[in-house]
Order: structure tokens, then C-alpha cells, then sequence
């Protein structure tokens, strides 16, 4: 009798096996990999959200070559070192097929060998700082042509700033990002005396000395601006800050590249009324396909107040590229899938059409928008069409002669157009 259980037993976790074998073959993983904790959970928690919800979407639109998409959700906690662990874990272990995630520049660069080594395929939602190309990657958030230069452009033209404050998180991102902005200054005559750099740890929270140091940097009778890369929730101290000394965008203006609508909902934005911030996307614009966007965020998530913001439309972007590229090819294997994405156009949310281009960016309108008493930005100066996204800046000795082109007879991240030839490592 106990024999008979035995194998009674047996049978029934040989039998549970071959189901979860065959749910799993019958599956298409999608690895999701943003920091659920952490400094970053502010801003990341919410692309996870995202994922998921374009998920749900495309499975109850009959999924992807008959098969239903499967989420695999980590967590690498805002911790940098993790987040190569993590990648290791969606593509060794769980064996996904796409990853979408990582915020921050150095999260991106610590999963990128990873991604290189097994030919994984990460879609990246931010804008970042450029002078990285990689087969295995695109890259769907800005590039600093496609948010940095037009917003110092606006700064300089429409405001009249002659003097300049770039404040950031001290990490690849902001510190690339105004290694670029300086020479560009530089480019259009503006000294080193008008220029102060200053960086802050991830999470900083005290800035009553920063902030009269830019005041006081701003009182020596010129137009000053700042230029802000600062990352997650230091965000919220340092606008505070800036309340709390009587600093408005009258007086010294603030253009943000990392905050938007979801980091504004976390304080009183009334300090803030006028400041600016560059994207791609806000949800303010009115369009057919945002106005469907964001009615499905908010019905997703089950909440009304929630919004949505840039990250989130460079988000939706490459998961529907992904999806079309899918179809396209038939398989999701990495290598069909990188190639057929190049030259795949879907319409974005502020109206028009999102192209992936050669050197795996995308040609994205810039959009300059004023915050707003309820959080939201007015837009105040728009590109009249797409900008392309260049891997490699112009305004760097070290960049200005490189391309991206991940086509034939190319099918490189880094060629030098003056030697014709590839220069190394594609990242």
C-alpha cells in the first residue's frame, strides 16, 4: 500500500513537472528589471508598471506568435553592482527573451557585459549621457542631442542665460552629460568663470549650502540658469531648498532632465511654478493615442491621480517595437529580432511617428515644458520635427569623429569615419 502511494506521488510531480516544462515552452519571458527599492524606487517602480500593464495588453490581444508573454519581475534595489546579477539571473536562469529596465546610467553599464556576453537584448527607457553604442541594447530614452543641447539652446535664446550652474548626482550620467554641456558652452563663448559644476551623492538630502552657493553664484549680475541632472529623490529636497531661499524661475530658472510628472507628485510643486524640465514626452500634450495611453495607465493601475510621464512613453515605444519586430521575424531570437527592429516605426503619444534607427536610437520630437501649480508641464518650445539620437557626441574630441551603425557593411557601434574603421570596444 505504501508503495503504492509512493508511486501515486510520483507520478502526480512527474505529471505537475511536464505542465510547468510545457507552460514554460509555451511562453514568451519578458524580464523586467528595475529597482522596486532604493533611492531609484521612486522613479523605477513605476516602468515596472508599465511593463506589466503593455503586457496584459498584448495578452489579451492573443499575445505574440500564439504564445502568451510572461513576466519575470527582479529587483536590484537602486544597488549597481546588482544589477549585473540580475540580468545574469533573467537570462542564465529564467532564460527571458527581452529585458526592459535600468534607470541610471552606471545600473545600465554594470548589466551591459552581462548583456554582451550573453547575447541578451535590454530595451533602455531614459535619457542618458550618450558615448556608448552596443548591439545588445536600445536605447529609447534621449540622447543629450535629443534633451540636454536644445534645452540649454532654449535657455540661452529665450531667457537670455549667460551664466551657467550644472548640478548633478555624482555618477556616469550628469557627469558625462556636462562634460558634453561644458564644451558646447565653451563652443558658444562662455567662459569657465561662468560655469559652476557641482555633484552630490545619490539621496543627498541637505542642500541649505548648494543652494546659497548658487544664489550667490547668481548675483554677480548675469543671467544664471541651472542645468540639472540630479537623479531620484534628492529631487524633492533640493526644489524644497530652493523654496525655502526664495529662489523662483524669475530669478534663476532650473531645467531638469530627471523630473517629470511622477517625481512632482511626490511634493508641493508651488515653489517650483515656472522652472522647466526637457523631454520627449509630457503627458499634457493632447493627442488620439495619449489620451488612450493615459486612460489605460489609469484604469490599469486602478487610480486616477496617477500620471504618466516620459520614461513611461520610451517605455510603451520599445516594447511595441519589440512586439512588431516579433511578428515581423517570426522568432525571438536576439540576432533576428536586433535586426528587424531597425527601421521600425510605431506612433508615439505626442503625435507623429517613432522611428529606430541604425544606431539602435530613435528620432523623437524635444519638447521644453513649465511646471505647473498641479504638477503637470505647460510645453513652451517644441522641435518643428524628430531628432535623431546620436550615440557619440560632436562636441567631445574623443567622440566627434565616431558613428553608430549596427547594419552591413558597417555593423558597428563605434566606427571612425576618419580612419574607417572600428575603434575598439562598442561601449
Amino acid at each position: 500500500m505504501k508503495l503504492k502511494k509512493i508511486i501515486a506521488a510520483s507520478s502526480i510531480i512527474a505529471s505537475s513537472l511536464v505542465v510547468q516544462m510545457a507552460y514554460a515552452a509555451d511562453t514568451i519571458k519578458v524580464g523586467v528589471l528595475h529597482s522596486l527599492s532604493g533611492t531609484m524606487a521612486i522613479s523605477e517602480t513605476t516602468l515596472k508598471d508599465t511593463v506589466l500593464m503593455m503586457i496584459e495588453e498584448q495578452n489579451k490581444a492573443g499575445g505574440l506568435l500564439g504564445k502568451q508573454l510572461e513576466p519575470v519581475v527582479v529587483d536590484p534595489a537602486s544597488n549597481w553592482p546588482l544589477f549585473a546579477e540580475k540580468t545574469r539571473e533573467l537570462l542564465a536562469k529564467e532564460k527571458v527573451d527581452v529585458i526592459f529596465g535600468c534607470w541610471t546610467s552606471v545600473s545600465r553599464k554594470s548589466a551591459l557585459p552581462v548583456l554582451e556576453e550573453l547575447n541578451g537584448l535590454l530595451f533602455y527607457p531614459v535619457q542618458y549621457e550618450g558615448e556608448e553604442s552596443s548591439k545588445n541594447v536600445f536605447y529609447t530614452g534621449a540622447a543629450p542631442n535629443q534633451q540636454a543641447i536644445p534645452a540649454v539652446d532654449y535657455l540661452m535664446d529665450e531667457i537670455g542665460a549667460t551664466r551657467w550652474v550644472l548640478a548633478g548626482t555624482d555618477y556616469v550620467y550628469p557627469r558625462t552629460t556636462n562634460k558634453i554641456l561644458k564644451a558646447y558652452l565653451k563652443s558658444k563663448g562662455v567662459k569657465d568663470s561662468d560655469i559652476m559644476i557641482n555633484y552630490t551623492p545619490f539621496g543627498h538630502s541637505d542642500w541649505q549650502g548648494i543652494v546659497s552657493d548658487i544664489k550667490k553664484f547668481g548675483s554677480a549680475g548675469k543671467k544664471t540658469a541651472v542645468v540639472s541632472t540630479i537623479n531620484g529623490d534628492a529631487n524633492i529636497p533640493f526644489y524644497k531648498e530652493l523654496g525655502n531661499q526664495g529662489i523662483s524661475a524669475e530669478d534663476i530658472p532650473v531645467v531638469a532632465f530627471s523630473v517629470g510628472e511622477e517625481e512632482l507628485s511626490g511634493f508641493d510643486t508651488k515653489p517650483l511654478v515656472g522652472h522647466l524640465a526637457a523631454w520627449n514626452y509630457f503627458q499634457s500634450v493632447e493627442s488620439e493615442e495619449n489620451e488612450a495611453f493615459i486612460a489605460n495607465w489609469k484604469k490599469y493601475i486602478g487610480d486616477d491621480k496617477r500620471v504618466t510621464n516620459d520614461p513611461m512613453e520610451a517605455t510603451y515605444i520599445g516594447f511595441k517595437m519589440w512586439a512588431k519586430a516579433v511578428e515581423k521575424v517570426g522568432t525571438t531570437e536576439v540576432d533576428a529580432v536586433e535586426q528587424a527592429l531597425i527601421g521600425i516605426a510605431v506612433p508615439n503619444l505626442t503625435g507623429g511617428t517613432a522611428v529606430m534607427n541604425a544606431n539602435h536610437h530613435l528620432s523623437k520630437p524635444v519638447l521644453i515644458g513649465e511646471i505647473q501649480e498641479d504638477g503637470q508641464f505647460e510645453v513652451v518650445s517644441e522641435t518643428p520635427d524628430t531628432v535623431i539620437g546620436d550615440a557619440w557626441s560632436n562636441f567631445l574630441d574623443s567622440s566627434k569623429n565616431l558613428i553608430s551603425d549596427w547594419t552591413a557593411p558597417v555593423s558597428c557601434g563605434n566606427f571612425d569615419v576618419k580612419t574607417a574603421k572600428c575603434s575598439g570596444q562598442n561601449f
